[in-house]
């Protein structure tokens, strides 16, 4: 199964009622992948689908662990390689909002653990490109760009995200080894 058919079976009513769609579930691996602790399939897998595994076909299932596995692979090689899922406006403007929040649901699986990060005083920024991704329901930053700047923010954070995801897997497997 390609990606662009697992992205028509999660946009289809084929799939569970709560599962993610493709840019938001890329993003999700992407912080499986980047997790400070392991988190098993078994309990990422039914987040993402949003329910039990056995609702979907196996192709399904089996595509999914192979993006993870080559997201892995891609996040650990020599040079690292990232290549997201981002959707694309009709004028070529990237959107990563679903991807980011996809992330940032991974995030929130060991949320105390990614405190070491987060609160780094030296490391934590790497998170900024994937946060201003996120807006409250009027459309305001979470971290307060305003309306008149989130525009340019939004694009210049998108571009950012690969190399602060590279940054965000290296820092986890540096402390990993100390």
């Amino acid at each position: 199964m390609t990606l662009e058919d697992l992205d028509a079976y999660l946009s289809s009513n084929d799939s569970p009622d709560h599962c993610m769609m493709l840019s938001d579930l890329d993003g999700f691996i992407h912080g499986i992948a980047c997790s400070p602790v392991f988190v098993s399939a078994e309990e990422w897998v039914p987040v993402a689908l949003g329910g039990s595994p056995d609702d979907v076909p196996e192709r399904v299932l089996e595509t999914i662990v192979e993006r993870y596995a080559d997201i892995t692979r891609g996040l650990t090689s020599d040079p690292p390689e990232f290549s997201p899922i981002f959707w694309e406006a009709a004028k070529g403007h990237v959107m990563a909002m679903d991807w980011c929040e996809g992330f940032l649901q991974a995030v929130a699986l060991r949320s105390k653990q990614w405190l070491r990060l987060t609160e780094s005083g030296s490391h934590g920024s790497l998170m900024t490109p994937i946060m201003i991704h996120i807006l409250d329901d009027e459309g305001n930053s979470a971290l307060g760009v305003l309306k008149k700047d989130l525009d340019d923010a939004l694009r210049q954070a998108a571009e950012e995200i690969p190399e602060s995801v590279i940054g965000i897997r290296e820092f986890w497997s540096k402390k990993r080894t100390t």
